[in-house]
């Protein structure tokens, strides 16, 4: 497929790469963005929460350990917010000039961290989504998928609050993420316990091959 196709195929749409703390995904959403944008096809890139003033600003709120006391109803609000201010501010525009945006974590995350590990309850995160968000799914969702254990040998020494719960969280997290993938439509799960250019060209498999129709 030449660059014009790319450019075609990819043209408007929202891609999301998501799964728990430590996979790998930032990673992969860069490297997935800068072959996109070789091949020609004009990409943004965002990070969920952040990438605007009140974004970074209530991501600060959320991963500060400070804030150890925060309930998980609050957590789920918060990132809704920072969510939509991200959606209307950057993500529209973008979308508007009919370029592909790649975002690193969405709604599933919510679903996978407050709703399933947290015990808010997944389908009450969708429905809560549903109605905060102009867009609930984007048009490809592809979650990196690793055993707890190994994500946390990947993170840094010093973790944010959400990295600092317990295993069992984090299990259920990628408990969480499984389960959505399982549920929704165009959910991919990719293994991410090899090494980063093996989870890329498997990224790039996926979504060379995905039809958007």
């Amino acid at each position: 497929m030449d660059s014009k196709d790319w450019k075609s195929k990819f043209s408007g749409k929202f891609i999301v790469l998501d799964g728990p703390d430590g996979v790998g995904k930032t990673t992969q959403a860069k490297l997935l963005t800068q072959w996109l944008q070789m091949e020609g096809v004009p990409t943004s890139s965002f990070r969920d929460p952040g990438d605007t003033v009140i974004g970074e600003k209530i991501r600060q709120i959320l991963l500060s350990p400070e804030h150890i006391a925060m309930s998980t109803r609050a957590e789920v609000l918060l990132y809704m917010a920072a969510r939509a201010q991200l959606w209307q501010e950057k993500v529209v525009p973008v979308l508007r000039d009919k370029e592909c945006v790649v975002l690193d974590r969405w709604v599933s995350s919510t679903c996978a961290y407050q709703g399933h590990a947290g015990g808010f309850g997944m389908h009450n995160v969708i429905k809560l989504a549903a109605d905060c968000l102009a867009r609930l799914w984007p048009d490809l969702t592809i979650i990196l998928d690793a055993d707890p254990k190994a994500c946390a040998a990947r993170m840094p020494r010093k973790l944010d609050r959400i990295e600092a719960k317990p295993r069992e969280y984090h299990q259920k997290v990628r408990e969480g993420f499984l389960t959505l993938a399982r549920e929704q439509q165009n959910f991919f799960v990719v293994d991410a316990s090899g090494d980063i250019e093996t989870i890329h060209q498997t990224v790039l498999k996926i979504v060379s091959e995905v039809s958007f129709t």
